[in-house]
């Protein structure tokens, strides 16, 4: 696969993944993540091994949203690190919109990115800046 296909299928992947996330789709969410998958942050580190368990770590950020009326979301791919030929380290830059237009600061990750026969899986999410 050539780079800009790889690109292509990241940036249609995590347009389905912003989709799941700012509709709350807790399915199409857990279904983005390979498993069992892992989370790391400064201050915290967490794994899941089923979809149940991915679901129930995003109704949690369901509210967030919901508060902070974000609408839409963009993730904004910086580099993509081909590691293997299934592995990826993908830098990602989240932009979000409110409800009225506005730009709502977002965050940074750093997804590690499985892709296999069924196309791109998360593996582990790290937080970054």
């Amino acid at each position: 696969m050539t780079a800009s296909a790889d690109l292509d299928q990241l940036t249609e992947f995590f347009g389905r993944y912003s989709a799941a996330l700012t509709t709350g789709d807790i399915a199409v969410i857990a279904g983005c993540h390979a498993l069992p998958g892992m989370v790391v942050a400064d201050s915290y580190s967490f794994t899941f091994s089923s979809p149940a368990a991915v679901a129930l770590s995003f109704l949690g950020a369901a509210p967030t949203y919901r508060d902070q009326q974000i609408v839409a979301a963009h993730a904004q791919i910086h580099d993509v690190q081909r590691l293997s030929g299934a592995l990826s380290l993908v830098e990602v830059e989240w932009e979000y919109l409110d409800s009225t237009g506005n730009a709502v600061p977002g965050e940074r990750y750093r997804y590690l990115i499985r892709t296999g026969a069924d196309g791109p899986l998360i593996t582990t999410v790290i937080a970054s800046r």
